[in-house]
């Protein structure tokens, strides 16, 4: 456990890694698995070590709006915020890829402030980086048009799993950005006449995205 928190978390102190290997556990969690439900208080926050998490708002219709995603050696800053005001969850947390997490007692997230400057900067850290990303999200739909912002979004995929290719159906794209299946098929052939995307059956390979 020690060798894999100093690889995912460079920065943790040794005093830290220790208190972490003390009073975390370790959990595994299935693709499709909800972590965390709008209206649940949180009792913990989240290490993620494997795998990859969605964070997205859920609307009155069954609609989700995508935030960002985890992956290892990442945190959920809301869940952090949350935790340490003992609030219930706006947000909604989905395995997308089979995790492995390691959950951190409420109890500890202000201890640890104080005790550890390098918990402390992680928390920082964590909280600035989801605020740039949540602004992007938010310039994307106050300012682009839709064609944009399936640029846009596609790019975002292909940085989180760092790779070319992007598993998803034209419906789940739709859900997403809150638009119908045909419109996200049809800006997507355009994408493809313009060399721009190759489709595949329930996968997008990106050529050329600079968004």
């Amino acid at each position: 456990m020690q060798n894999s928190i100093q690889k995912l978390f460079p920065n943790f102190s040794s005093e830290l890694i220790s208190d972490i290997e003390k009073n975390a556990s370790e959990q595994d969690f299935k693709a499709g698995t909800i972590l965390m439900r709008t209206g649940q208080y949180i009792k913990n926050t989240i290490l993620v070590t494997k795998g990859k998490i969605k964070i997205y708002r859920e609307g009155e219709d069954g609609g989700e709006f995508l935030m960002y995603y985890l992956q290892p050696g990442q945190a959920c800053a809301i869940s952090m915020i949350c935790a340490t005001k003992s609030e219930k969850s706006q947000i909604m947390a989905k395995v997308v890829e089979d995790v492995s997490v390691m959950m951190i007692p409420l109890n500890l997230m202000d201890k640890w402030m104080m005790e550890h400057k390098s918990w402390y900067e992680f928390v920082i850290e964590t909280y600035k980086n989801r605020f740039e990303e949540i602004l992007e999200v938010v310039d994307s739909i106050a300012f682009r048009s839709m064609d944009e912002r399936l640029e846009f979004y596609l790019k975002r995929h292909s940085d989180a799993c760092g790779c070319t290719e992007v598993k998803l159906s034209h419906q789940e794209i739709a859900t997403e950005l809150n638009t119908s299946r045909e419109v996200i098929s049809r800006l997507l052939k355009k994408m493809e006449q313009r060399g721009l995307v190759k489709l595949n059956r329930n996968q997008i390979e990106l050529l050329k995205i600079n968004s």
